[in-house]
């Protein structure tokens, strides 16, 4: 029977090796490694992804403002060449205004000359001009050029007394200043 307990013996010695295989701490290790490198690379894309997000922002916030940008710097073109064409038809709306005030003998002239100067009127008030510099209008250096001043007790301070040449302006921006005698 002492054979059997020498070939018994390996038997078990194996069984226990195999056993202490499946015990052994290095299986278990493995796991926590991996999981340690796995958040960190998680950590890692999610860092990523924020950093591209952000940049995606910064270029959309880019983008717009470069789009008001361009709009604004387009309306200020229109304006200004919608200011700067007005203001060659100055001259020859002042040639109109002074052309009906003339006392003339002919009245299908005059007729003429006011229907093309209301035409011209008109047209200027569909593009948003306005006439100014009327007498009794409280004077303001922003918009009227005073030209005279004038000692009168019936007008207030700084007050128009009398307009030699009417202004125009486009919304805020003043296209001719208006030429005016201002009473003190």
């Amino acid at each position: 029977m002492a054979k059997k307990h020498e070939n018994e013996s390996p038997e078990p010695e194996v069984i226990e090796t195999e056993a202490a295989q499946e015990t052994e701490p290095v299986a278990d290790t493995e796991p926590a490694a991996e999981a340690e490198t796995g958040p960190s690379e998680l950590e890692q894309a999610k860092a990523d992804l924020q950093k591209e997000h952000d940049q995606y922002l910064r270029l959309a916030a880019e983008y717009d403002n470069f789009r008001k940008r361009s709009q604004k710097e387009k309306d200020n073109i229109y304006r200004d060449a919608q200011a700067d064409t007005i203001g060659k038809f100055l001259s020859v709306f002042d040639n109109l205004e002074r052309a009906a005030e003339q006392h003339t003998e002919d009245e299908a002239y005059k007729k003429g000359v006011e229907m093309t100067l209301n035409g011209l009127r008109d047209v200027m008030k569909n593009l948003g001009v306005e006439e100014f510099g009327e007498s009794g209008e409280p004077f303001d250096p922003n918009r009227h050029n005073a030209v005279m001043h004038i000692e009168r007790d019936d007008l207030g301070e700084s007050v128009i007394a009398q307009v030699f040449q009417k202004g125009f302006a486009v919304g805020d921006r003043v296209i001719r200043f208006a030429m005016v005698q201002v009473a003190n």
